[in-house]
């Protein structure tokens, strides 16, 4: 089996959220992204371990920041969305416009129930 394409729900908003926060992007703000605008509670490693899959793929990549007094000293891991992440994501959003504008061709305009 190839090379998966398509971009999970999750990965999307993954991907959205990094793009979102530019040279902040690392877990802890990611996770609040995903909190406060997709209304999604995970964990940190969940995100990393998508972030891990992402980066395989050439969809992101990571390097360490400079070390922060903040974090005792510590450089932080950020990840930046690369061409083929927003490549994909465009053809994820293509696709999803296409399903829904053929779902609301075939079920005619949305009914008061």
């Amino acid at each position: 089996m190839g090379e998966r394409t398509y971009l999970s729900e999750f990965e999307q908003l993954v991907m959205l959220a990094t793009l979102q926060l530019g040279e902040d992007a690392y877990g802890a703000p990611i996770r609040q992204v995903l909190a406060a605008s997709a209304r999604r509670e995970v964990s940190i490693a969940t995100i990393y371990v998508a972030l891990g899959r992402l980066e395989q793929r050439g969809f992101v990549r990571s390097e360490m920041s400079e070390p922060t007094a903040v974090r005792g000293g510590r450089s932080r891991r950020v990840f930046t969305v690369e061409p083929a992440g927003r490549d994909a994501l465009t053809r994820a959003r293509e696709t999803l416009d296409q399903m829904w504008a053929a779902a609301r061709a075939a079920t005619g305009p949305e009914r008061k129930r």
